[in-house]
């Protein structure tokens, strides 16, 4: 009988105090290597969409000269036809106003002529300002 009671109560015994906090310890330094690499996959993932959009917006650019003839002279053109163009204009060539945005709900940069091309469209990175490294670098087509 005594081994008995000396079993179950064997059986009964929960965690230490040390043992929590080790599991604690080892979950909180797996934490500090896992949620960074994560956060850096996310920037990598955006600065992508950036680029994506970036050069679908340039198509779509295109697609306006083919049609109207020369490009245009603001990107509101694309959703909207300028005064003397409704005959050949066949938009809107953009949909949303959203897509005139980055992908960090910046207002892309354009400007036509280009520098050494016929359009410039450039997204100044996330952080909306010129030059930059990593997420901050300037894309453009």
């Amino acid at each position: 009988m005594k081994n008995r009671s000396r079993s179950a109560r064997m059986l009964q015994r929960g965690f230490t105090i040390l043992e929590i906090v080790i599991v604690f310890v080892l979950l909180a330094g797996i934490m500090a290597y896992v949620v960074p690499k994560i956060f850096e996959q996310s920037k990598r993932a955006e600065a992508a969409q950036a680029k994506i959009k970036l050069q679908n917006l340039a198509g779509q650019i295109e697609m306006y000269k083919l049609e109207v003839g020369k490009y245009p002279g603001s990107l509101q053109d694309l959703i909207k036809a300028p005064g003397g163009t409704e005959n050949k204009w066949n938009g809107p060539y953009v949909k949303n106003p959203d897509e005139l945005k980055d992908a960090w709900d910046h207002d892309y940069k354009y400007a036509v002529p280009g520098t050494g091309k016929a359009f410039d469209l450039i997204s100044l990175g996330a952080d909306g300002q010129v030059g930059g490294d990593g997420e901050n670098r300037d894309l453009s087509n």
